[in-house]
């Protein structure tokens, strides 16, 4: 890990950041002894920046597939889970014997 001083730091702030940029890391010392790490962040991309896929497909084909899968899902719509005992409504029980 490279260390400057503050003073070179002042004055090679783009060295400094080029280097902390290329080895993760630099540290900046002060005359008093106090130190200082300086690491470049994360960049914060897009989960949906994804590269492109090449393919032989035409507009056509790929608009056709899908309107393919489309008309599949209307023809087998997903079944619809039983209903859980929990979400029915309570069933009222008479006077219990005795009270």
């Amino acid at each position: 890990m490279k260390v400057y001083s503050y003073s070179q730091a002042r004055q090679r702030l783009a060295e400094l950041l080029n280097n902390a940029s290329r080895e993760g890391e630099v540290e900046i010392r002060r005359r008093d002894g106090q130190a200082f790490i300086v690491r470049p962040t994360a960049s914060a991309g897009s989960p949906l920046d994804v590269p492109g896929v090449s393919t032989s497909l035409s507009r056509e084909e790929i608009v056709g597939l899908v309107r393919e899968s489309r008309r599949s899902a209307q023809r087998f719509p997903k079944k619809k889970a039983s209903p859980d005992a929990r979400s029915q409504p309570a069933r009222k029980r008479g006077p219990r014997p005795g009270h």
